[in-house]
C-alpha cells in the first residue's frame, strides 16, 4: 500500500513518514521545505508548492493530509498567507485525491475549531474558532466532508491538542529552553500563566492514527486526539526549570484576558471518548509528555 504524506518534512509529518515506513509502507512524501526540512531518504521525497499544483500519485492510495502553517499566532498577523497554505492546499489535495481515486484522506486539524469550549468537549460540541488558524482547520474540514459526500472519498478529520516531544521545532517547550539559555534569570511567559491545555507526546499520536486507519470503517467522521488532562503554563515552566536546573523569575506578557497572544485558547480539554472506543489510550499524560519533550529538546535546541 502507498501512503502519501503532505507536509512530510515538518514535525509531525516527518514522524509519520518515519513510523510509515516502519510498518512497511511505500511511502511519498511532498513539502515545500518552506517551514520544515526533515527528510527521509527511504521516502520518494516530492519537493512541490501544494498551493500551485499537485504530483501524479499512485492510485488507491491513503493520504495523510499535513501540509499547512501551524503557527496559530501568526495566523492573526499574516491572514492570506494562512490561508493559501491551509485552505487552497486542502483544496488542491482533495483535487489530487478525487483524480487518483485515494482510498482515505486524513485531515489533520485542531482543538482550536473549537475555539473555547466546554470542558471537556466533545466532538459533537459547537465549533467556534477565535483563531484565523482555527477558522481555516473548519474550512478544510468542510472540503474534506464535501468530497466524501459528492466523490465517495472516505475521509478522517482529527482534532489535535497539542502535540509534542521527538524533533518539536515550536511551541511553548521551545519558546521556554531557547529564552533560558539567552538568559537564565529571568523567563518570559506570554499569559498570565494559568493557560490550561492538554499535551500529548508525539508516539502516542502515531499509535492512534494506527487505530483509526485499522478500525474506521465508515465514510467520513471526526475524532479527537489528546489527553485525560492538562497543564497549565505555569506548570511547564517549571518542568522546564526543573530539567535544566534553573529557578528564574517569572514576568509575564499578558495579550488580555490572560491569553498569550490575540486567538489564544485559554484552556483546552478534548472528550477522546470516540477514538478510545477502539481501543486507544495515551502512554504518557500530559506533565510526562512535557517533561519527555523537554529532554528531547535540550540536546537540539
Amino acid at each position: 500500500m502507498t501512503s502519501v504524506v503532505t507536509g512530510g518534512a515538518g514535525y509531525i509529518g516527518g514522524h509519520l513518514v518515519d513510523h510509515l515506513i516502519e510498518n512497511g509502507e511505500d511511502v511519498i512524501s511532498i513539502d515545500d521545505y518552506s517551514s520544515g526540512s526533515y527528510v527521509n531518504e527511504k521516502a520518494q521525497n516530492i519537493k512541490l508548492d501544494l498551493r500551485i499544483a499537485y504530483p501524479t500519485i499512485p492510485k488507491e492510495a491513503i493520504i495523510y493530509h499535513l501540509a499547512a502553517n501551524p503557527d496559530v499566532k501568526t495566523s492573526m498577523e499574516n491572514i492570506y498567507e494562512h490561508f493559501e497554505r491551509d485552505v487552497k492546499v486542502t483544496l488542491n489535495v482533495m483535487e489530487m485525491a478525487r483524480k487518483y481515486d485515494a482510498k482515505m484522506v486524513i485531515f489533520f486539524s485542531s482543538s482550536t475549531v473549537y475555539g473555547e469550549g466546554k470542558i471537556p468537549t466533545t466532538e459533537f460540541d459547537e465549533i467556534k474558532p477565535i483563531s484565523n488558524y482555527g477558522l481555516f482547520k473548519v474550512l478544510g474540514e468542510e472540503i474534506l466532508k464535501f468530497y466524501t459526500r459528492n466523490y465517495g472519498i472516505r475521509g478522517i478529520s482529527l482534532r489535535l491538542a497539542n502535540i509534542t516531544g521527538g524533533r518539536i521545532s515550536h511551541g511553548v517547550v521551545i519558546d521556554f529552553i531557547k529564552k533560558l539559555r539567552k538568559n537564565k534569570e529571568v523567563l518570559e511567559i506570554l499569559g498570565n500563566g494559568k493557560q490550561s491545555k492538554s499535551y500529548l507526546y508525539i508516539t502516542d499520536l502515531l499509535s492512534a492514527v494506527d487505530v483509526i486507519v485499522k478500525y474506521f470503517k465508515g465514510l467520513y467522521d471526526t475524532f479527537n486526539i489528546g489527553n485525560d488532562d492538562w497543564v497549565t503554563v505555569d506548570e511547564i515552566a517549571r518542568i522546564v526549570e526543573e530539567e535544566m536546573g534553573l529557578s528564574p523569575k517569572h514576568v509575564y506578557v499578558d495579550a488580555g484576558e490572560g491569553r498569550g497572544w490575540k486567538g489564544d485558547v485559554r484552556f483546552m480539554l478534548l472528550d477522546t471518548s470516540k477514538i478510545k472506543s477502539f481501543g486507544w489510550l495515551p502512554k504518557y499524560s500530559s506533565a510526562q509528555a512535557i517533561r519527555l519533550a523537554v529532554r528531547d529538546a535540550l540536546d537540539k535546541v
